[in-house]
């Protein structure tokens, strides 16, 4: 999950007018007939299991060992590796429909090449028949931000093009191995925020980035490499699109895209500096990813203000990234504010955050754990894919509310935060919206990339210090339980109460 900082980068609504309420009272059966819910993890930081069964270290073990998450490690998290069956049963109890995860290159591949780990495909293998024997759609994510150590001690991981080879070879794997039964593969996890967090900022592993424009890093490059590591990133899924059409999606029938970060951002002011600012930040943000596959080639702007540093594609390169999608996966958690800031573009010396040349102002209370409450940005952010990008079809992988970790298991923020957002995403849809399915994140309190265990996003409660790792389902389970079991839902404050109370003494009952 991408959280916002000091850094963070935006999803510009365009010029129009997107309604602000979101519908109140609403039901299961309101939404179309296929649409699809269900919750997600990723793999390093659900399944724990770091050195069983033959799966070797990632990029995120040797980050997360290095200290560079205050001594916490995704090592056991909350060890799902061995408690899958058990999830899964929580997932029939809570109606979910589908289940995101991602697979581990490390663990089905140890070395990034070369031989499968087969006690790996046992394990997927497992978990797909699992979660199909009762009834629940799988739904892939071929990489979440943990390629191989190998790989990266080799050549540098993402920043070398051999990397594009590889990562086809691993996603032709998951193909051949699990694609009988997995209609629904998606790439990679974020592209636009993994060269910035990673290669800009380097706040998250590899751990890359050049002074004055990131800290702590003991190699990187912040003016060039974000760019070089977006541009290996899109050709190796435009590769492993390709290797599935080709080879796999005429017998299997399934559908293959990619995942884009989404913010709903607005100009601070009318005044036309911030209104280009903001269509700038789009453009940077969403654009650096969503316009090649879309369009086949990079933003306008990202040309003009990267010049050199930015890649190009061939001419056959450019063949295979356009329209190398058949949907857009989207992450959406808060609105931002954007103030024009194109005095940074006076330096000759700049990063990725320079060139886009605004300044993100959060709408986020200090004094407040939880992200503010704003369903509107969800409606904006699908028009805006809507409008830009020729109404695609869109997943929303990811939506949830932040707590901090507590046994508490009345989390109504949650709650009031899931209500308006999903009444946000129905009114997209009856607005036109071509969004075919909505994940919460997370399904459990997870090893968060950003935060570690202090941060919490699940459905269900981990209690880390449980040698037994008991899951405990929250008031916003039971919540998302009755809704997905078809009963009408609001945000009506008594009916929350009374939800509350009612959840209190079935939890003391189990």
């Amino acid at each position: 999950m991408f959280m916002l900082r000091v850094y963070s980068l935006p999803i510009i609504l365009l010029n129009l007018v997107v309604a602000v309420f979101c519908a109140d009272k609403y039901s299961r059966e309101d939404f179309p007939p296929g649409f699809v819910f269900g919750s997600g993890t990723s793999a390093y930081q659900v399944e724990g299991a770091a050195s069983e069964d033959g799966r070797s270290p990632s990029i995120w073990d040797t980050f997360s060992h290095e200290g560079k998450m205050d001594g916490e490690t995704g090592d056991v998290s909350v060890d799902e590796y061995h408690k899958y069956k058990e999830d899964v049963k929580l997932m029939v109890e809570t109606g979910l429909e589908a289940y995101r995860f991602s697979i581990s290159w490390p663990r089905l591949i140890p070395n990034g090449r070369g031989p499968v780990n087969p006690k790996a495909v046992r394990y997927y293998n497992s978990l797909i028949n699992e979660l199909i024997s009762h009834g629940i759609q799988p739904h892939v994510t071929i990489y979440h931000y943990d390629h191989p150590q190998a790989l990266e001690d080799e050549y540098g991981g993402w920043l070398s093009r051999k990397i594009v080879k590889d990562f086809t070879a691993f996603a032709d794997v998951c193909f051949r191995e699990f694609g009988d039964r997995v209609l629904y593969w998606t790439t990679l996890n974020e592209p636009n925020v993994f060269p910035l967090f990673s290669y800009d900022v380097g706040m998250l592993p590899p751990n890359r980035c050049s002074f004055p424009f990131g800290l702590n890093c003991s190699q990187g490059n912040s003016t060039s490499e974000p760019y070089l590591v977006a541009h290996h990133l899109l050709l190796a899924h435009a590769s492993a699109v390709r290797l599935y059409r080709k080879k796999y999606q005429s017998k299997q029938l399934g559908f293959v895209g990619i995942n884009l970060y989404a913010f709903a951002t607005y100009p601070l002011t009318n005044s036309t500096e911030d209104v280009l600012a903001t269509q700038r930040a789009n453009d940077y943000f969403v654009g650096l990813i969503a316009n090649p596959v879309v369009f086949g080639s990079y933003p306008d702007i990202v040309k003009k203000n990267a010049g050199s540093r930015l890649p190009t594609f061939t001419n056959q390169e450019y063949k295979q990234v356009k329209g190398s999608f058949d949907f857009l996966g989207i992450n959406h958690y808060m609105s931002i504010h954007v103030k024009d800031n194109s005095a940074s573009l006076k330096s000759e010396y700049r990063d990725f955050l320079a060139d886009m040349a605004v300044e993100m102002i959060a709408d986020i209370d200090s004094s407040k754990y939880e992200f503010p409450i704003q369903p509107s940005g969800m409606q904006a952010s699908l028009e805006y894919f809507k409008q830009a990008y020729g109404n695609p079809p869109i997943y929303i992988h990811e939506n949830g509310q932040r707590t901090r970790r507590t046994s508490s298991l009345e989390d109504t923020s949650r709650v009031k935060y899931m209500h308006g957002y999903i009444g946000s995403v129905l009114d997209a849809i009856r607005n036109g919206s071509n969004t075919r399915g909505y994940f919460t994140w997370s399904f459990l309190d997870v090893f968060e990339l950003l935060g570690g265990y202090e941060p919490c996003f699940g459905l269900y409660y981990v209690d880390i210090n449980d040698p037994q790792l008991k899951r405990h389902a929250k008031l916003s389970a039971h919540w998302y339980s009755q809704f997905l079991k078809g009963r009408p839902v609001s945000s009506d404050s008594d009916g929350l109460i009374k939800l509350g109370k009612d959840f209190s003494l079935l939890s003391r009952r189990s």
